[in-house]
C-alpha cells in the first residue's frame, strides 16, 4: 500500500469510512482500515486464546459493529482516544465469539453477557497491557512501512539483521560489504527515523 494512505490520519480514515454515497470509495476506506488495524485486532484475539479462524470472525464482526456506527459519526478527541474506543469494540467481539462457542444462548444473551464481559475487561489491568503491547508492535509495523519506502534495501536488511535479530557486527558487515562505520550510521539513521515516525503517529492519536 502507498505510503500516503500510512501517514493518512485516523480521523480522515473514520471520516471516510462513514462517508455516503461511493461504495467503491467506502469499500477502498474499508481494505485501508483492515491493513491498517487488522494485523493489531488478530493479535489481541490470539492473546485471548481465539484460534485463527475465530480471529477472523472477530474482525468481520468489528467491521460489521464499526460500519453501523460510522455513518454521522465524528471523531472527537477530546472524549477519548480512538484506540480506548477501538479496543472496546474489539473486547466486545471477542467475548461475543466466546459467548457463541460455549452455546446454549439465544442471541440477545449472547449480545448481553459479551457486553458485561467486555466492560469488565476494559478496566483490567491485564488486558489493557495486552492492548497497549499490541499497539506498540502496531506503531512498529506502521513506521516499518515507512522505513521501507525510504532506506534502500541494503540498508534495511544490514538494519534487521543488526538491529533487530541481535547478529554480530562482524558477520552483518562481512557478509554485507560495509565497514563498521557504515553499519553504525546505518542503524543509527534507520532508529532514529523510526523513532520520529512512532512519535508522530502518537501525536497524531490525540
Amino acid at each position: 500500500m502507498p505510503v500516503h494512505s500510512q501517514t493518512q490520519t485516523h480521523a480522515t480514515l473514520l471520516a471516510r469510512l462513514g462517508e455516503q454515497g461511493d461504495s467503491a470509495q467506502r469499500g477502498r476506506a474499508w481494505g485501508e482500515f483492515v491493513d491498517r488495524y487488522g494485523e493489531l485486532i488478530r493479535g489481541f484475539c490470539k492473546r485471548h486464546g481465539l484460534q485463527a479462524s475465530d480471529t477472523d470472525d472477530v474482525l468481520q464482526d468489528v467491521l460489521l459493529s464499526l460500519s453501523k456506527a460510522m455513518p454521522g459519526f465524528a471523531y472527537d478527541p477530546k472524549v477519548g482516544k480512538f484506540r480506548s474506543y477501538l479496543k472496546t469494540v474489539v473486547l466486545h467481539a471477542i467475548y461475543r465469539k466466546l459467548c457463541q462457542a460455549r452455546g446454549g444462548a439465544v442471541l440477545g444473551d449472547v449480545d448481553s453477557m459479551a457486553h458485561a464481559q467486555a466492560l469488565t475487561a476494559s478496566g483490567d489491568p491485564a488486558t489493557d497491557s495486552q492492548w497497549e503491547q499490541e499497539w506498540r508492535q502496531h506503531h512498529l509495523r506502521q513506521a516499518m512501512r515507512v522505513i521501507d519506502a525510504e532506506f534502500s534495501a541494503r540498508d534495511r536488511a544490514i538494519f534487521e539483521r543488526y538491529a533487530i535479530r541481535g547478529e554480530s557486527a562482524e558477520a552483518v558487515t562481512r557478509d554485507m560489504g560495509v565497514s563498521i562505520e557504515a553499519l553504525y550510521q546505518i542503524k543509527s539513521r534507520i532508529t532514529r527515523r523510526l523513532s520520529q515516525v512512532i512519535e508522530m503517529q502518537v501525536v497524531e492519536e490525540g
